[in-house]
């Protein structure tokens, strides 16, 4: 077949956490889905060098009963000097595929729990912080970001997701402090956000005051743009920055600026999640003045987003963040009326199931983590 027998660094068997830094560190590699159809849509892995390609179970259990293995394997269209990683919903049947693929020559892994187990990898990162730590949580299945800061013996969770209350809690522990708030800076529209459940567990939950007028259904402390929050020796002070929705804040802490959904590494928030395409030409324009507020800070603040791309490239100390003045290159406004044409040209599709996670985020209606599951599309491209 002219295949190698096994692909030197590569074993029968990868875990989530392997995968991400392999994804992370610009490996080339090629990811074969063998789930069904529909949920290879919905959602599946991707990187800067991943190769996802889709082949049905169904067609390697018929090629063996077929006894047609190597022929039917030397016809799929993939490198064969690149890994290959088999994907499935648990790693159960992809297990199967992998073991036939090796037995004809190609260096296959299996993803060990499949795409359950991806879904629940959850990557941290402290960032250079001198008023105690900041640390940045990756959520490699959707590129959700959240962030702890633990200052002298208190801790603020930002963005939290619900699927991740127990880990800021014990992180907290970790860093000798209390989980005294959890802050959302905005109503997530990507993801169930844990900030209620959190503050029935204790923490206070902290809302953006405006939150109220989208019809926030539950208790909740307000905060706005202006306030400053003390956690231990540590202060986060927040910034009205509309234009991804009305209501949203971004904090900074020393020179790190928590830029939510109003800037990403190279992109933008999108401005139609709140108000559809009616209300989206004045949310772009308030964007506009946001980003041109933000750009006017120091350019070796410490951009930290509330989102990143599976192509992001990480920082050489691991984490997801640029300066701002990287960022400035990277995304451009240009002028108002052109920048707002550009926005709303460019934002494609919605996020899935967006609509009713806003409700349970405003505590309207009740949903499950699988809501969440799929590509994040928050971003507009700087492109």
């Amino acid at each position: 077949m002219g295949r190698p027998a096994k692909h030197p660094s590569m074993d029968e068997t990868i875990s989530p956490a392997a995968l991400h830094g392999r994804i992370r560190a610009g490996e080339s590699l090629t990811v074969l889905d063998v789930r069904d159809r529909e949920a290879y849509d919905a959602w599946r892995i991707e990187g800067a060098r991943v190769e996802s390609t889709y082949v049905p179970y169904l067609r390697f259990a018929a090629a063996e009963a077929r006894g047609e293995v190597d022929e039917f394997v030397a016809d799929l269209d993939f490198d064969p000097n690149e890994p290959v990683v088999v994907v499935c919903a648990r790693g159960e049947t992809s297990a199967h595929a992998a073991e036939l693929l090796r037995a004809a020559g190609v260096g296959a892994a299996n993803l060990a729990g499949g795409m359950e187990a991806w879904a629940d990898l959850y990557v941290a990162h402290d960032l250079p912080f001198e008023g105690g730590v900041v640390r940045q949580y990756e959520r490699p299945a959707t590129g959700c970001l959240a962030y702890l800061l633990a200052s002298d013996g208190e801790a603020l969770v930002v963005d939290p997701l619900r699927a991740f209350m127990d880990r800021y809690e014990r992180d907290s522990a970790e860093f000798d402090c209390e989980l005294r708030y959890a802050f959302d800076t905005h109503v997530h529209a990507d993801h169930l956000s844990g900030v209620r459940e959190l503050g029935e567990r204790g923490a206070v939950p902290l809302l953006p005051a405006s939150a109220r007028e989208r019809g926030l259904a539950f208790e909740a402390e307000f905060v706005e743009g202006g306030d400053t929050l003390s956690v231990g020796a540590a202060e986060l002070r927040l910034r009205a920055a509309p234009g991804h929705t009305s209501e949203l804040l971004v904090a900074r802490t020393g020179d790190v600026l928590l830029s939510a959904d109003a800037l990403f590494l190279d992109g933008v928030g999108r401005p139609d999640l709140e108000g559809g395409d009616d209300g989206a030409p004045e949310l772009a324009a308030q964007l506009y003045g946001t980003l041109t507020e933000l750009f006017s800070l120091p350019a070796g603040t410490l951009v930290a987003p509330g989102h990143v791309t599976p192509e992001a490239e990480p920082a050489p100390d691991g984490t997801l963040t640029r300066t701002l003045g990287e960022v400035r290159e990277a995304v451009t406004l240009g002028e108002k009326e052109a920048f707002v044409e550009r926005v709303l040209d460019n934002a494609g599709e919605r996020p899935a199931n967006y609509e009713r996670i806003i409700q349970v985020n405003l505590g309207r209606a009740e949903g499950e983590e699988e809501l969440e599951l799929g590509p994040n599309n928050c971003a507009v491209s700087s492109a």
